[in-house]
């Protein structure tokens, strides 16, 4: 049985955007009923705004600075409509506030096997890897990985001087943002270089 709607329901439609930050993509608009043939009318009508192929925006709703986020978590969807990629590395620490830094590039991991059609946007900097769902945090409309994880991944690229992650480190941890737990866990990492090690492992 279909399980697409035969007529539009803006109610549907506003409740998936609206839990997008207003974004939503084109398999989104056509499980609300709006048929492909319909969404071109959509953007020159003023309803919604065209921000990427296959990926709107509803143009009354309000705009956020996390917008783009979610409008570059829904390009990284699979063939099922769902986004892949989760920001990490210095995006990630940027999104908690862990960071100063502001990288031109949105820092995403991807699967490994990730696969899209096209270049990818320049705006994105994609690294490939398997994350655990403890590494990954859901937001509004878009995942990000954990700042432990974010912290281990810049160690390993080299992508930040050590200086800039034991400060990430320490703030993490007093605000939280990084468990005893989660420092246990990449501790018992073998690629954890062993300056990072003897900075979290419990002093005695």
């Amino acid at each position: 049985m279909n399980a697409l709607l035969t007529k539009p329901d803006s109610d549907r439609l506003f409740e998936v955007a609206e839990s997008q930050q207003g974004y939503f993509s084109t398999p989104q608009a056509i499980a609300a009923g709006y048929a492909r043939s319909t969404h071109s009318y959509h953007v020159h009508a003023g309803n919604w705004v065209r921000e990427h192929r296959g990926v709107y925006r509803l143009l009354r709703y309000p705009r956020s600075e996390e917008g783009q986020l979610v409008l570059w978590s829904l390009w990284s969807r699979n063939r099922e409509g769902k986004p892949q990629g989760v920001y990490s590395h210095l995006t990630a620490l940027s999104i908690e506030e862990l960071s100063d830094a502001n990288p031109a590039k949105l820092h995403m991991t991807v699967p490994p096997d990730f696969r899209r059609s096209g270049e990818v946007p320049a705006i994105l900097r994609l690294y490939k890897a398997q994350l655990a769902r403890d590494e990954i945090i859901e937001k509004h409309g878009y995942a990000v990985t954990t700042p432990m994880r974010a912290i281990l991944d810049l160690t390993t690229s080299g992508e930040a001087d050590r200086d800039f992650i034991i400060q990430a480190l320490r703030e993490g941890q007093s605000r939280g943002l990084i468990t005893r737990a989660q420092a246990a866990a990449a501790c018992a990492r073998s690629d954890i270089p062993t300056w990072l090690r003897h900075l979290m492992e419990p002093r005695t």
